[in-house]
């Protein structure tokens, strides 16, 4: 069954300081039915189910912090700057983060989200840096081991704007997740890729580029794009669309079943009508993600624009969908 996730949010204002005060809670749905759309806006809802839930919106210890990253030893809690043995001398550069009770003598069981993340795009506070991502982080709540990935640029330095040389980064990732399972107790039954703008592209470009890398993953979460979806003007991959399309078709062939949850500020309309006719939607799971809800203003404290990464952090029904969903697909 493939699930889109509806949400109405009401909240209830204590004051103006968003989003240290705010109270709300939210009615869930989740249907089935491609045609479905709200019994609000007066058309057929059909294989409902309703989840209510009531929760306080504040920025209680639920509200989540990026750790800042750090030069220093791998170590519990710690954001750190990896250079893998292959680039010592270059600047190409993965992030790794261990959760608080992670020991030295951690050789298996550990969760592990891996994640590419958006452009360089100053207007949305994307700076395109592996040490500036965020996305992961949040889907975990800090409990996962979290790596992100560098795209390999061809100057030795990690490239800020796409692929940088897509081959490279395919090897890059190849070689590292299985050494950081190895070496830190993660599970490689239960690796997830997730990405952000850019990454989420990269999710299926560069995560489902060849049937080995293919292989590492245990399901995949986008935000914001996906691969495919739209043609992406000036590059040499990403146009004309019917050959980008093409390329994109034989890589969602490589999901071969596994969870895919497709996540979209606003609504996830437009991908769900590309995906119909190309892939089997039976283990895909679309969220409707509130951002203008979440943040009711820009910029703030945490976010200065609707394309961000960081809603995440937020507590909201939202967030606590992914959970559910992570929670589900590694079986935790």
């Amino acid at each position: 069954m493939n699930n889109i996730v509806k949400q109405v949010v009401f909240l209830s204002y204590l004051d103006g300081n968003w989003p240290c005060s705010p109270a709300g809670f939210s009615l869930f749905w989740m249907f089935n039915d491609y045609a479905a759309e709200s019994a609000i806006s007066g058309f057929r809802l059909v294989s409902w189910i309703f989840l209510f839930a009531a929760m306080p919106w504040n920025s209680s210890p639920a509200q989540l912090f990026l750790p800042p990253p750090v030069h220093k030893e791998p170590g519990p809690s710690k954001r750190v700057f990896v250079t893998s043995p292959e680039y010592v001398g270059t600047s190409i550069h993965h992030m790794l983060y261990l959760p608080p009770d992670w020991q030295e003598e951690d050789r298996e069981g550990w969760p592990v989200i891996v994640e590419f993340t958006g452009n360089r795009y100053p207007r949305s506070g994307s700076t395109g840096k592996v040490e500036d991502a965020g996305l992961g982080y949040g889907i975990g709540g800090g409990k996962f081991i979290w790596v992100t990935l560098p795209f390999v640029g061809r100057d030795g330095e990690n490239a800020v704007t796409w692929w940088g040389d897509a081959a490279a980064t395919v090897r890059y990732a190849k070689a590292t997740i299985p050494q950081i399972c190895a070496r830190y107790g993660g599970d490689p039954n239960k690796v997830l890729l997730c990405g952000f703008s850019r990454g989420a592209i990269a999710v299926n470009y560069i995560g489902l580029h060849d049937d080995e890398i293919a292989k590492l993953w245990a399901g995949f979460i986008t935000h914001d794009h996906y691969d495919g979806v739209r043609e992406w003007g000036g590059t040499a991959w990403g146009t004309p669309l019917n050959q980008y399309r093409d390329g994109a078709k034989r890589r969602l062939s490589r999901l071969q079943g596994r969870p895919v949850l497709v996540c979209q500020a606003g609504d996830t309309v437009d991908i769900r009508q590309y995906l119909q006719p190309r892939a089997d939607l039976g283990a895909v799971t679309f969220l409707d993600v509130p951002v203008r809800a979440i943040f009711p203003s820009f910029p703030n404290s945490v976010a200065i624009h609707p394309h961000t990464d960081r809603w995440l952090l937020i507590p909201s029904p939202a967030r606590l969908s992914v959970r559910a969903w992570v929670d589900r697909v590694l079986d935790l």
